[in-house]
């Protein structure tokens, strides 16, 4: 098997950090994990800035969380970023496991690899029969 390349080992410590944080954080400390000016879409609702973020994190409606992570993909963009695509099941309190998918954008700044997009959506589909 191939060494895996630089953005893929980055890539992967970052799902590892993220999800380490938000299952077993108060999630306030995750903003550090963000750009000052990041984006984040989480259900459809956008919020921009860190601090912004950070907010929208800690006050998600659940006292306990698990997210598992069963597919993790990532590509180096052509402006030196690095993409990433999590797939996964969470479960929240005792609500059954749902399927999720985030998608984050990593760059280079002030001398640490942050997010600077998120975008998260549960996999659930309502669709009329």
């Amino acid at each position: 098997m191939a060494e895996k390349q630089i953005w893929q080992k980055i890539g992967e410590s970052f799902i590892q950090e993220y999800y380490n944080q938000f299952d077993n954080t108060n999630r306030m400390d995750i903003a550090n994990l963000y750009s000052p000016v990041a984006c984040l879409t989480w259900e459809g609702s956008p919020v921009q800035g860190r601090e912004a973020i950070a907010a929208k994190l800690v006050g998600l409606p659940f006292k306990r969380i698990k997210h598992v992570i069963t597919e993790q993909d990532f590509q180096p963009t052509m402006d030196n970023c690095i993409l990433i695509m999590a797939f996964g099941q969470l479960q929240a309190d005792d609500d059954p496991p749902m399927a999720f998918h985030q998608v984050f954008m990593l760059k280079f700044q002030d001398n640490a690899w942050v997010c600077t997009n998120d975008v998260f959506r549960l996999g659930i589909h309502n669709i009329p029969v």
